[in-house]
């Protein structure tokens, strides 16, 4: 039987074609939270990257869904905030996921916080100080050379898990860290003429920001993390507003801006929405540009 020629040269590329892929399949990421999705975007633009949660959800509450113990079971690498930020879901997903590759952060799971030397670290805690983190404030991706260092030591991490393209990682890495440490200055130059301000913000959700750019957190909307603002925490914010040096009361992107708003109302204070992460508003579409939309925001308080 005469076999056609064509025929031969297709089936063979096409097996080329297959066990080339058998050979490497890209990384499958999931990440806990958007800006995490977005840092490992720029470490690995060809990688399978899922986020587990979008800058409206908040990222302490997060519901252990059948899609998200499916995405877990097929990652390689998990990579979270954490200091315990993921503490009330992320251990069930794992559970469920029964994905052996990301239950230790010697394999395939990834914590920032580890990376860094978190801000407000408490030496204990128990229920009656509320929703505080013993290990330190986990939002730390507003810390622009905290999430450098955070991205260097990710890229390691991928570069272990998966050493035929340590090249091509270590490549975006270092045109990452270029056009960051470029962006760091311009920030905050812009940002000159917020030092000193003085802001009432909900949770402790931009404490990194606030501390990079000389802002001062006077009080919070809570009157404990994880609880809402009652009555009678709003009216001794509002006391102190009286002072009458108070910027803006700042919110997250996911957080109720009831309490805000009544306290902006009789105070007469601008409320000011920030994104939280990455799609938090319609121009913060990166870490890029998450960034200049919170500083522009901060700066168009009037």
């Amino acid at each position: 039987m005469r076999i056609n020629s064509n025929f031969v040269k297709a089936a063979a590329a096409a097996l080329s074609i297959a066990c080339s892929g058998f050979a490497h399949a890209e990384l499958n990421v999931f990440a806990c939270e958007p800006e995490y999705a977005a840092l490992a975007k720029e470490l690995a633009p060809n990688a399978n990257i899922y986020s587990a949660t979008t800058a409206l959800q908040d990222p302490h509450q997060v519901q252990a869904r059948p899609s998200l113990i499916a995405k877990m079971r097929q990652a390689d690498l998990v990579v979270c905030a954490g200091a315990d930020l993921e503490i009330g879901w992320l251990p069930m997903l794992q559970m469920k996921s029964a994905n052996a590759k990301v239950r230790s952060t010697d394999q395939g799971l990834f914590f920032a916080a580890d990376q860094i030397d978190t801000l407000d670290k408490l030496a204990s805690v128990d229920r009656s100080m509320g929703d505080v983190h013993a290990k330190g404030n986990p939002h730390l991706h507003f810390d622009p050379n905290r999430l450098l260092t955070v991205a260097n030591a990710l890229s390691d991490k991928m570069s272990q898990l998966d050493p035929s393209e340590a090249a091509n990682y270590q490549k975006a890495l270092a045109d990452f860290s270029s056009r960051w440490q470029a962006a760091i200055p311009r920030w905050e130059e812009q940002a000159k003429a917020l030092k000193g301000k003085k802001v009432i913000a909900y949770h402790t959700s931009f404490r990194y920001l606030f501390n990079w750019l000389g802002i001062e957190q006077v009080a919070d909307l809570e009157p404990k993390p994880g609880l809402a603002p009652t009555s009678g925490h709003l009216a001794s914010l509002l006391s102190r507003a009286e002072q009458k040096d108070i910027l803006a009361v700042v919110v997250a992107s996911y957080q109720d801006e009831r309490g805000a708003n009544w306290l902006g109302e009789k105070a007469n204070l601008p409320v000011l929405m920030l994104p939280m992460s990455v799609g938090g508003n319609d121009a913060s579409q990166d870490l890029f540009s998450l960034y200049d939309s919170a500083i522009a925001l901060l700066n168009g308080v009037k």
